[in-house]
Protein backbone atom coordinates (compact mmCIF):
# COMPACT_ATOMS: atom_id res chain seq x y z
CA UNK A 1 0.00 0.00 0.00
CA UNK A 2 1.49 3.52 -0.85
CA UNK A 3 2.29 5.36 2.24
CA UNK A 4 -0.84 8.65 2.15
CA UNK A 5 0.08 12.09 1.40
CA UNK A 6 1.27 13.90 4.34
CA UNK A 7 -1.36 17.13 4.85
CA UNK A 8 0.65 20.79 5.97
CA UNK A 9 -2.05 23.29 6.79
CA UNK A 10 -1.05 26.69 6.93
CA UNK A 11 -3.47 28.31 8.85
CA UNK A 12 -4.48 31.67 11.88
CA UNK A 13 -7.75 33.69 11.93
CA UNK A 14 -5.56 36.82 11.94
CA UNK A 15 -4.76 37.90 8.65
CA UNK A 16 -0.61 39.56 7.66
CA UNK A 17 0.89 36.77 9.00
CA UNK A 18 2.55 35.28 6.37
CA UNK A 19 1.17 31.87 5.96
CA UNK A 20 0.72 32.34 1.81
CA UNK A 21 4.69 33.70 1.80
CA UNK A 22 5.28 30.88 4.28
CA UNK A 23 3.29 28.05 2.49
CA UNK A 24 5.36 29.02 -0.62
CA UNK A 25 9.14 28.53 0.30
CA UNK A 26 8.03 25.33 2.00
CA UNK A 27 6.52 24.26 -1.30
CA UNK A 28 10.00 24.99 -3.78
CA UNK A 29 11.84 23.31 -0.50
CA UNK A 30 10.18 20.10 -0.81
CA UNK A 31 9.47 20.50 -4.60
CA UNK A 32 13.39 20.73 -5.07
CA UNK A 33 14.00 17.70 -2.88
CA UNK A 34 11.83 15.41 -5.49
CA UNK A 35 8.57 15.49 -3.12
CA UNK A 36 5.54 15.46 -5.57
CA UNK A 37 3.25 18.47 -4.04
CA UNK A 38 -0.10 19.53 -4.00
CA UNK A 39 -1.99 22.18 -3.42
CA UNK A 40 -5.05 23.77 -2.06
CA UNK A 41 -6.26 27.32 -1.16
CA UNK A 42 -9.32 27.72 0.97
CA UNK A 43 -9.22 31.45 1.33
CA UNK A 44 -12.06 31.44 -1.90
CA UNK A 45 -12.16 35.43 -1.09
CA UNK A 46 -8.55 36.60 -1.39
CA UNK A 47 -6.69 33.30 -2.63
CA UNK A 48 -3.76 34.54 -2.05
CA UNK A 49 -1.99 31.09 -2.35
CA UNK A 50 -3.36 30.98 -5.93
CA UNK A 51 -2.42 34.63 -6.72
CA UNK A 52 1.22 33.72 -6.14
CA UNK A 53 1.20 30.91 -7.94
CA UNK A 54 -0.49 32.40 -11.23
CA UNK A 55 2.36 35.11 -10.79
CA UNK A 56 4.83 32.55 -11.05
CA UNK A 57 3.24 31.05 -13.81
CA UNK A 58 3.17 33.70 -15.71
CA UNK A 59 7.04 34.87 -14.58
CA UNK A 60 8.23 31.57 -16.00
CA UNK A 61 6.39 32.08 -19.33
CA UNK A 62 7.59 35.71 -19.64
CA UNK A 63 11.54 34.81 -18.83
CA UNK A 64 11.39 31.14 -20.29
CA UNK A 65 12.89 30.03 -16.88
CA UNK A 66 11.32 26.47 -16.04
CA UNK A 67 9.71 26.98 -12.21
CA UNK A 68 8.32 24.54 -9.87
CA UNK A 69 4.88 24.55 -9.57
CA UNK A 70 2.38 22.52 -7.59
CA UNK A 71 -0.65 20.13 -8.56
CA UNK A 72 -3.64 22.49 -7.71
CA UNK A 73 -7.60 21.55 -6.79
CA UNK A 74 -9.90 24.11 -6.85
CA UNK A 75 -12.05 24.89 -3.82
CA UNK A 76 -15.55 26.93 -4.16
CA UNK A 77 -17.49 27.81 -1.64
CA UNK A 78 -21.48 26.23 -1.31
CA UNK A 79 -24.16 28.86 -2.61
CA UNK A 80 -27.10 26.95 -0.69
CA UNK A 81 -28.80 29.54 1.59
CA UNK A 82 -29.68 26.37 4.01
CA UNK A 83 -26.25 26.80 6.39
CA UNK A 84 -26.70 23.01 7.22
CA UNK A 85 -26.73 21.77 3.32
CA UNK A 86 -24.33 24.13 2.57
CA UNK A 87 -21.34 22.93 5.26
CA UNK A 88 -22.48 19.05 3.92
CA UNK A 89 -21.75 19.92 0.26
CA UNK A 90 -18.69 21.93 1.36
CA UNK A 91 -17.45 18.99 2.93
CA UNK A 92 -18.14 16.52 0.14
CA UNK A 93 -15.71 18.98 -2.09
CA UNK A 94 -13.03 19.33 -0.33
CA UNK A 95 -13.24 15.68 0.87
CA UNK A 96 -12.98 15.21 -3.18
CA UNK A 97 -10.46 17.38 -3.79
CA UNK A 98 -8.21 16.18 -0.92
CA UNK A 99 -8.56 12.63 -2.42
CA UNK A 100 -7.31 13.35 -5.46
CA UNK A 101 -4.17 14.76 -4.97
CA UNK A 102 -3.47 12.42 -2.35
CA UNK A 103 -3.21 9.98 -5.01
CA UNK A 104 -0.69 12.04 -7.14
CA UNK A 105 1.13 13.57 -4.21
CA UNK A 106 3.49 12.95 -1.44
CA UNK A 107 2.94 16.42 0.48
CA UNK A 108 -0.47 18.62 0.11
CA UNK A 109 -0.12 22.23 1.41
CA UNK A 110 -3.49 23.92 2.50
CA UNK A 111 -3.76 27.39 3.12
CA UNK A 112 -6.51 28.31 5.48
CA UNK A 113 -7.92 31.95 5.09
CA UNK A 114 -7.22 34.69 8.01
CA UNK A 115 -11.14 33.98 9.34
CA UNK A 116 -13.25 31.24 10.99
CA UNK A 117 -15.19 29.60 8.62
CA UNK A 118 -16.58 26.10 7.91
CA UNK A 119 -13.50 25.40 4.96
CA UNK A 120 -10.84 26.79 7.52
CA UNK A 121 -12.36 23.99 10.13
CA UNK A 122 -11.98 21.04 7.40
CA UNK A 123 -8.47 22.00 6.78
CA UNK A 124 -7.41 22.48 10.11
CA UNK A 125 -9.13 18.69 10.90
CA UNK A 126 -7.25 17.16 7.81
CA UNK A 127 -3.71 18.40 9.26
CA UNK A 128 -0.98 16.07 9.64
CA UNK A 129 1.48 19.04 10.31
CA UNK A 130 -0.37 22.38 11.41
CA UNK A 131 1.88 25.65 11.18
CA UNK A 132 0.63 28.56 12.15
CA UNK A 133 2.94 31.73 11.28
CA UNK A 134 2.49 35.21 13.89
CA UNK A 135 3.78 38.58 14.03
CA UNK A 136 6.04 38.51 16.24
CA UNK A 137 3.29 40.79 18.83
CA UNK A 138 0.70 40.20 21.66
CA UNK A 139 -1.94 41.43 19.18
CA UNK A 140 -1.38 37.84 16.77
CA UNK A 141 -0.42 36.07 20.18
CA UNK A 142 -3.87 36.75 21.84
CA UNK A 143 -5.27 34.72 19.42
CA UNK A 144 -3.63 31.73 21.06
CA UNK A 145 -4.35 32.80 24.56
CA UNK A 146 -5.85 35.55 26.89
CA UNK A 147 -3.23 37.40 29.22
CA UNK A 148 -3.40 39.36 31.95
CA UNK A 149 -1.95 43.01 31.27
CA UNK A 150 -0.64 43.37 34.86
CA UNK A 151 0.91 39.83 35.61
CA UNK A 152 1.81 39.09 32.42
CA UNK A 153 -0.29 35.10 32.98
CA UNK A 154 -1.93 33.37 31.10
CA UNK A 155 -5.49 33.52 31.96
CA UNK A 156 -7.17 30.89 29.60
CA UNK A 157 -6.84 29.90 25.59
CA UNK A 158 -8.43 32.28 22.95
CA UNK A 159 -10.85 31.25 19.85
CA UNK A 160 -7.95 30.32 17.30
CA UNK A 161 -6.72 27.51 20.46
CA UNK A 162 -10.00 26.32 20.82
CA UNK A 163 -10.82 25.58 17.39
CA UNK A 164 -7.25 23.47 16.52
CA UNK A 165 -8.75 21.52 20.06
CA UNK A 166 -11.62 20.83 18.58
CA UNK A 167 -9.79 19.84 15.02
CA UNK A 168 -7.57 17.56 17.15
CA UNK A 169 -11.36 16.05 18.85
CA UNK A 170 -12.40 15.52 15.48
CA UNK A 171 -9.00 13.49 14.45
CA UNK A 172 -9.15 11.04 17.50
CA UNK A 173 -12.63 9.98 17.16
CA UNK A 174 -11.85 9.23 13.10
CA UNK A 175 -8.61 7.42 14.24
CA UNK A 176 -6.44 9.49 12.98
CA UNK A 177 -2.72 10.67 14.23
CA UNK A 178 -2.49 13.51 16.44
CA UNK A 179 -1.78 16.74 14.53
CA UNK A 180 2.15 17.83 14.93
CA UNK A 181 1.28 21.86 15.64
CA UNK A 182 3.81 24.55 15.15
CA UNK A 183 3.97 28.01 15.44
CA UNK A 184 6.49 30.27 13.62
CA UNK A 185 7.24 33.42 14.79
CA UNK A 186 7.43 35.57 11.95
CA UNK A 187 8.58 39.13 11.06
CA UNK A 188 10.63 39.13 14.37
CA UNK A 189 13.05 42.32 15.04
CA UNK A 190 16.12 41.68 14.54
CA UNK A 191 17.09 43.58 17.97
CA UNK A 192 16.72 42.02 21.16
CA UNK A 193 13.75 43.96 22.23
CA UNK A 194 11.72 43.63 25.56
CA UNK A 195 8.63 42.49 23.38
CA UNK A 196 10.40 39.86 21.28
CA UNK A 197 11.36 38.96 24.90
CA UNK A 198 8.09 38.40 26.45
CA UNK A 199 6.57 37.04 23.74
CA UNK A 200 9.01 34.34 23.36
CA UNK A 201 8.77 33.58 27.24
CA UNK A 202 4.95 33.30 27.14
CA UNK A 203 4.85 31.35 24.06
CA UNK A 204 7.03 28.57 25.91
CA UNK A 205 5.01 28.60 28.72
CA UNK A 206 1.88 28.42 26.43
CA UNK A 207 3.46 25.59 24.16
CA UNK A 208 3.62 23.44 26.90
CA UNK A 209 0.17 24.06 28.62
CA UNK A 210 -1.67 23.67 25.11
CA UNK A 211 1.03 21.31 22.94
CA UNK A 212 2.74 23.14 19.78
CA UNK A 213 6.31 23.18 19.09
CA UNK A 214 7.93 26.82 18.54
CA UNK A 215 9.78 27.42 15.18
CA UNK A 216 11.92 29.97 13.87
CA UNK A 217 10.31 32.20 10.88
CA UNK A 218 10.83 34.87 8.27
CA UNK A 219 12.20 38.21 9.74
CA UNK A 220 10.92 41.29 8.51
CA UNK A 221 12.74 41.49 5.28
CA UNK A 222 11.70 43.72 2.06
CA UNK A 223 12.51 40.82 -0.45
CA UNK A 224 9.68 38.52 0.82
CA UNK A 225 7.34 41.51 -0.18
CA UNK A 226 8.97 42.33 -3.66
CA UNK A 227 8.92 38.31 -4.60
CA UNK A 228 4.94 37.66 -4.18
CA UNK A 229 5.03 40.14 -8.08
CA UNK A 230 7.09 37.72 -9.38
CA UNK A 231 5.67 34.33 -8.09
CA UNK A 232 9.68 33.45 -6.29
CA UNK A 233 10.62 33.04 -3.18
CA UNK A 234 14.72 32.96 -2.30
CA UNK A 235 15.03 29.38 -3.11
CA UNK A 236 14.28 30.35 -6.94
CA UNK A 237 17.00 32.84 -7.30
CA UNK A 238 19.79 30.54 -7.50
CA UNK A 239 18.08 29.65 -11.24
CA UNK A 240 19.62 31.38 -13.47
CA UNK A 241 17.72 34.85 -15.30
CA UNK A 242 14.42 33.42 -12.56
CA UNK A 243 15.25 36.59 -10.50
CA UNK A 244 17.47 39.64 -9.13
CA UNK A 245 20.99 38.40 -8.09
CA UNK A 246 21.52 37.19 -4.52
CA UNK A 247 22.93 39.54 -2.41
CA UNK A 248 23.94 39.21 1.22
CA UNK A 249 20.38 39.47 2.62
CA UNK A 250 19.44 36.89 0.46
CA UNK A 251 21.80 34.07 1.96
CA UNK A 252 20.90 35.21 5.55
CA UNK A 253 17.05 34.89 4.07
CA UNK A 254 17.39 31.55 2.78
CA UNK A 255 19.22 30.21 6.03
CA UNK A 256 16.40 31.40 7.54
CA UNK A 257 13.65 29.15 5.41
CA UNK A 258 16.80 26.05 6.12
CA UNK A 259 16.66 26.34 9.41
CA UNK A 260 12.10 26.97 9.40
CA UNK A 261 12.47 23.52 7.40
CA UNK A 262 14.60 22.14 9.86
CA UNK A 263 12.35 22.75 12.39
CA UNK A 264 9.48 21.29 10.95
CA UNK A 265 10.59 17.91 10.46
CA UNK A 266 7.92 16.79 7.94
CA UNK A 267 8.71 12.99 7.03
CA UNK A 268 10.58 12.99 4.22
CA UNK A 269 11.40 16.44 3.47
CA UNK A 270 15.26 16.26 3.36
CA UNK A 271 15.13 18.45 6.38
CA UNK A 272 15.34 17.42 9.98
CA UNK A 273 16.75 18.35 13.30
CA UNK A 274 18.50 15.45 15.71
CA UNK A 275 16.41 14.97 18.41
CA UNK A 276 12.90 15.52 16.93
CA UNK A 277 10.70 13.03 16.36
CA UNK A 278 8.75 12.95 13.00
CA UNK A 279 4.93 12.14 12.46
CA UNK A 280 4.52 8.43 12.30
CA UNK A 281 3.04 7.50 8.98
CA UNK A 282 -0.39 6.14 8.99
CA UNK A 283 -2.33 4.92 6.47
CA UNK A 284 -4.44 6.26 3.46
CA UNK A 285 -6.66 9.54 3.28
CA UNK A 286 -9.61 9.23 5.18
CA UNK A 287 -12.48 11.40 5.68
CA UNK A 288 -13.67 13.24 9.28
CA UNK A 289 -16.58 12.08 10.23
CA UNK A 290 -18.20 15.34 12.10
CA UNK A 291 -16.30 17.67 10.33
CA UNK A 292 -18.58 19.24 8.16
CA UNK A 293 -21.71 18.75 8.98
CA UNK A 294 -23.73 21.15 10.66
CA UNK A 295 -23.69 21.65 14.63
CA UNK A 296 -25.77 24.18 16.86
CA UNK A 297 -22.60 26.08 18.54
CA UNK A 298 -21.48 24.29 21.54
CA UNK A 299 -19.28 25.12 24.44
CA UNK A 300 -15.30 23.93 23.88
CA UNK A 301 -13.73 21.77 26.49
CA UNK A 302 -11.43 23.67 28.02
CA UNK A 303 -7.58 23.86 27.38
CA UNK A 304 -6.01 25.49 30.02
CA UNK A 305 -7.02 24.85 33.87
CA UNK A 306 -8.10 27.71 35.33
CA UNK A 307 -6.61 28.34 39.19
CA UNK A 308 -8.17 25.78 41.59
CA UNK A 309 -10.39 26.89 43.54
CA UNK A 310 -11.40 25.79 47.16
CA UNK A 311 -14.31 23.48 47.33
CA UNK A 312 -16.86 24.03 50.21
CA UNK A 313 -16.26 21.34 52.87
CA UNK A 314 -19.24 19.27 51.77
CA UNK A 315 -18.72 18.93 48.48
CA UNK A 316 -14.63 18.08 48.90
CA UNK A 317 -13.58 14.51 48.06
CA UNK A 318 -11.41 12.71 50.44
CA UNK A 319 -7.83 12.50 48.81
CA UNK A 320 -7.84 8.40 48.51
CA UNK A 321 -10.66 8.69 46.40
CA UNK A 322 -8.76 10.63 43.56
CA UNK A 323 -9.44 8.59 40.34
CA UNK A 324 -6.64 7.45 38.38
CA UNK A 325 -5.74 8.51 35.25
CA UNK A 326 -7.42 6.32 31.99
CA UNK A 327 -4.82 4.18 30.14
CA UNK A 328 -4.03 5.44 26.61
CA UNK A 329 -4.39 2.40 24.07
CA UNK A 330 -2.71 1.91 21.08
CA UNK A 331 -3.99 4.13 17.72
CA UNK A 332 -7.02 2.59 16.11
CA UNK A 333 -6.63 1.25 12.52
CA UNK A 334 -7.61 3.97 9.52
CA UNK A 335 -9.82 2.70 7.48
CA UNK A 336 -9.20 2.68 3.47
CA UNK A 337 -10.62 5.70 1.41
CA UNK A 338 -11.88 4.90 -2.27
CA UNK A 339 -9.70 5.74 -4.92
CA UNK A 340 -10.94 8.66 -7.63
CA UNK A 341 -9.84 8.38 -10.78
CA UNK A 342 -10.11 12.16 -11.44
CA UNK A 343 -7.60 15.30 -12.25
CA UNK A 344 -6.84 17.49 -10.15
CA UNK A 345 -8.00 20.84 -11.36
CA UNK A 346 -5.46 23.65 -12.89
CA UNK A 347 -5.43 27.50 -11.59
CA UNK A 348 -8.25 29.46 -13.76
CA UNK A 349 -6.76 31.21 -16.94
Amino acid sequence: MRQRAHVIVFGNEKGGSGKSTTAMHVFVALARKGRRVGAIDLDVRQRSLYRYLENRRNWSSRKGVNLLTPLLAEIRPSLDPDRAKAWREEAAIFDEALERLAEQCDVIIIDCPGAHSNLSRLGHSAADTLITPMNDSFVDFDLLARIDPYSYQISGPSVYAEMVWESRKLRAQAGLGPIDWVVVRNRMPLDDANNKRRVGAMLEQLSSRIGFRIAPGLSERTIFRELFLSGLTLLDLREPNAGPAADMSHVAARQEVRELLAHLNIPGSGYGRAGLEPPRPIGPPARIQGAGSYRPPMPAAPLLSPTPQPRPPAEAAPASAAPAPEPVGPTPALPEAAASGSKAAPLPE
